[in-house]
């Protein structure tokens, strides 16, 4: 700062002579300018902290959504086997073929499987319609072509269906 210069702080001007400054006026200059860095700092550090809990909250839930769906491709190609035993058993009625379907089909509900249900209306995120046929109502379900299944709350094979065409 050169002689007789003028700086403003606060709204107030202060004279700067022989590049001093009045004591009190400099330490307060000091201290307003702390201020103004500790606030930017601090805001700073509180935007980095929510940043930061907000991305743990992401990881554990994303980790809580891997743990939850971590047999999906596995069960998701036992369905095949499911598929020919429920056919075995439309046309062989053995006990065993039963008793080893029973404890499959009891040991992947345990794991969340469950089968989609196609009584009633025609739901799009539920079922896959593949023959349409005239009926008296609109989107009734009238035949299942394959099961469809869901673990836990994901579809993992729609069902696939018949379904009726009201035609106008």
């Amino acid at each position: 700062m050169e002689k007789n210069e003028k700086i403003e702080v606060n709204n107030e001007e202060i004279g700067v002579e022989d590049n001093s400054i009045i004591p009190e006026k400099k330490e307060e200059l000091d201290n307003t300018l702390n201020k103004e860095v500790k606030i930017d700092y601090l805001k700073d550090l509180q935007r980095l902290q929510a940043e930061f809990e907000n991305f743990m909250k992401r990881s554990e839930l994303e980790k809580q959504e891997i743990i939850k769906y971590s047999n999906e491709k596995l069960i998701f190609k036992l369905l095949n086997v499911i598929d020919s035993f429920q056919l075995a058993l439309k046309h062989n009625n053995d006990e065993g073929v039963k008793l080893i379907y029973s404890e499959l089909m009891t040991l992947l509900e345990s794991e969340g499987l469950s089968k989609i249900s196609t009584k009633g209306d025609f739901d799009p995120k539920f079922h896959e319609a593949l023959i349409q046929e005239e009926g008296e109502f609109d989107n009734k379900i009238i035949l299942e072509l394959q099961p469809g299944y869901m673990l836990k709350e994901k579809v993992i094979r729609s069902a696939k269906v018949k379904i009726t065409r009201k035609i106008k």
